[in-house]
Parts: structure tokens; C-alpha cells; sequence
């Protein structure tokens, strides 16, 4: 939201590269090299009362030059200006190199950056598609680069730091650095779901569970990148004042820290809310979590009393109700007293087993009562021993 906000109010502000302009080096002796001076010469610039270098901008490069950029002037006016640095630092005229840059390199640079983004985009897409077997990942990945992209801009919006050819390098080397990250998130989400089944797991505990497991490896692979490229931008904007390397080191940097929360906390999220919505995995995740309901308390689906149930006096009897049979009354079958059981007792019910309550199945309705089978009273075949059978 803040990146968008600095893109609305402030702006990008493109460097000389994009839009042309007047360059001037002057080269001093090395103790005058100090961002003290680059402050006075832009001042100096500015205060000439030429509409063009009214915003100047003034950078010490190395040790023994400091730079002045303008817009593009003309020839008079580009000899005002110098005349404005030559007397702030109090150097001759022969210190002093002019260069007039147009604007057809930067543009033609904007332009391939372009292309090479588009291309870019369209192979990632087709990389994950491919390697994941799921669409919906590449849409994720998208989102987080597309993420990472928004916050940098918006970072070089509030900084007011120029977008130079150096800023597209460094934007374009991000998406690599993200994308990385969030393939090896993506790659534990498809370990962990594969055999969903089995497991005891809805798809999104599954994906933030692979989140877990790959949250200290992020973390230090971002840290470990971004300490070198923080010291980098240090370096850039308090000691050395190259425009093009702190340029890089803020887009690396940003972009970096970026990515490593794109890919936790936007692309895993947001494919586990894609994947929620199909029918299979809302399937499994009724499943499973109906099995952990039943692990948890395996008599949950007991069924509580009501008035019309019928009353056992001991457990394995017949059910009554005033003295009447419930079975007749429910149009249940009442057991023969004097049919023979399977165990050879005459009027023993035959107890069916009533199936487990609380794993997802309903057993069907009986069709009729249960009886012994025909078979019960013949004599059944013995097996004969390999001795006599041998003898026949």
C-alpha cells in the first residue's frame, strides 16, 4: 500500500540516462572531494536562475571528481553553468569536461528491459507449469514477483534516488532471487501433499507445515545475501557517491527482502487458497479431519438417548418395551428360541457387529434378519493327511 502511495504521490524520477541532459566533470585534488562541495556546486547550479538546471543533482565519483547533471541546456546556458562550477570550487577551466548525453540510449535500454521482462514471465510461468504439474502455482509465483517489482518502485519513489540503467539491473536480478526461493517452498508443498491420503493433514496444513520446515533456510540465505549488498549501499551513499552502485545495491536489497516474504507469506498462501477451492481437496480435508475426530474420542458418535429407543435389560438380550417385544414394535425380526445359533445353542440371537461410528462410512440398511445356513447341520469334509492320501 505505502509502495503504490509513493508511486501516485512522488513518482519516479528517471535518470539522465531517459531523458537527456548535460553532464559536467570536474576534477579536483583529492582533499576537495567531499560531499560538502557536491553540495555548494549544486547550489551554485541552481541559484543561476536557468529554468533547466534549476534540480541539479551533485555526486562525488571516487576521489578525484565531482559530477553535475542537468537538464539539456543550450550553448549559452551550458556556459553559464560552467562558469557557476569553475568559480564555486576554484578550479580553471581546463579541469572541467562537458558531455551532452540524448536520451535515445536510455530509452532503447527501457525497451529491451522490457522485452527481456516479458520473456522473462512467459519462461517462468512455463517452468513452473511444467516442473509442478499445477497451474495455479505459476499464477502464485507471478503474484509474488509481480509483488517484489511494486515494492522496490516504491522504495526508489520515496528515496528519490534516480532510476538508472543500473536500477533496471538490479530489478531484474530480484526476480531470479525470488523466484528461487519460491520454487524451493513450492517443491516441499508438492513432498507433503503427495500422498495426502494418508495422512491426517488438510492441504493447508500441509503447505504451512512445508513453510515450517523451509522458514530457517529463507531466513538465512536472505540474511546471508543481504549483509554484503547492505554494506554495498553504505558504502555507496556515505562514502563513495556513485550514483550506478548505490542505485544497484537499493534495488538489490529491497528486492531481496522482498522476496524472501513473498515467497512465506503471498505465494504459499495463496496456492493453498486456490487448491481449497476443488472438490478433491475439500473431499480429503472432510476426511481427515474426521479421522482426527475419531482418534480424539472414538465414542463421540455414541447416540444419546431419546424416548423411543429401545431399553436393554443386560447387554446381549432381547429389547422390551412394557412387556412387549420392541423388535415387533420397531418391525424388527425376534429370534427363534428354538432355531440353533452358529455356536450350536438353541433360542442365542445372532449378534451382528455394528461398524465403527466416526470414519466416514454408513453401513447399509439390513434386508432381513440374519439366520443360520443350511450348511450348519451337515457333516462338513476333513482333510486328510499326505499318509493316507498317498495310500489311495
Amino acid at each position: 500500500m505505502l509502495a503504490v502511495l509513493g508511486l501516485q504521490v512522488r513518482g519516479l524520477d528517471p535518470g539522465i540516462e531517459f531523458v537527456g541532459g548535460a553532464e559536467y566533470k570536474v576534477t579536483v585534488p583529492a582533499g576537495q572531494v567531499t560531499q560538502a562541495n557536491a553540495d555548494k556546486v549544486r547550489e551554485a547550479v541552481a541559484g543561476t536562475g536557468i529554468k533547466n538546471a534549476a534540480a541539479p543533482t551533485a555526486t562525488t565519483s571516487g576521489d578525484t571528481a565531482i559530477i553535475v547533471q542537468t537538464q539539456p541546456l543550450s550553448t549559452d546556458e551550458r556556459a553559464q553553468v560552467a562558469d557557476a562550477i569553475t568559480s564555486t570550487l576554484g578550479v580553471d577551466r581546463n579541469a572541467l569536461s562537458q558531455t551532452e548525453i540524448v536520451p535515445i540510449w536510455g530509452q532503447e535500454v527501457a525497451k529491451r528491459s522490457a522485452t527481456g521482462l516479458v520473456v522473462f514471465l512467459v519462461l517462468v510461468v512455463l517452468f513452473i507449469w511444467a516442473y509442478f504439474r499445477e497451474w495455479k502455482m505459476s499464477v502464485a509465483a507471478i503474484v509474488a514477483l509481480a509483488h517484489d517489482v511494486i515494492i522496490t518502485v516504491g522504495v526508489y519513489a520515496w528515496s528519490g534516488f534516480e532510476v538508472t540503467p543500473a536500477t533496471v539491473t538490479g530489478v531484474l536480478t530480484i526476480l531470479g532471487f525470488s523466484l528461487y526461493d519460491t520454487v524451493v517452498v513450492f517443491d516441499k508443498v508438492r513432498e507433503n501433499t503427495k500422498n495426502l491420503r494418508r495422512t491426517h493433514q488438510t492441504y493447508a496444513e500441509a503447505a504451512n507445515l512445508a513453510v515450517n520446515q523451509t522458514l530457517v533456510r529463507s531466513i538465512n540465505t536472505s540474511l546471508v545475501a543481504l549483509i554484503p549488498v547492505g554494506a554495498i549501499l553504505y558504502m555507496g551513499v556515505t562514502k563513495l557517491g556513485s550514483g550506478s552502485l548505490k542505485d544497484l545495491a537499493l534495488a538489490l536489497f529491497v528486492g531481496m527482502a522482498a522476496g524472501a516474504y513473498s515467497s512465506i507469506f503471498i505465494a504459499t498462501p495463496l496456492v493453498a487458497h486456490m487448491k481449497g477451492a476443488e472438490s478433491t481437496i475439500q473431499e480429503s480435508d472432510r476426511r481427515a479431519k474426521a479421522r482426527r475426530r475419531h482418534q480424539a474420542d472414538r465414542y463421540a458418535q455414541v447416540p444419546v438417548f431419546s424416548e423411543d429407543m429401545p431399553v436393554y435389560d443386560e447387554p446381549g438380550e432381547a429389547p422390551s418395551d412394557a412387556g412387549r417385544p420392541a423388535a415387533r414394535r420397531t418391525g424388527a425380526t425376534v429370534p427363534d428360541p428354538g432355531a440353533r445359533s452358529p455356536e450350536g445353542s438353541a433360542g442365542a440371537p445372532v449378534v451382528r457387529r455394528t461398524p465403527s461410528a466416526g470414519r466416514g462410512r454408513t453401513p447399509a440398511p439390513s434386508q432381513a434378519p440374519v439366520e443360520e445356513s443350511a450348511s450348519a447341520g451337515r457333516a462338513q469334509p476333513k482333510r486328510e493327511s499326505r499318509a493316507k492320501r498317498a495310500k489311495k
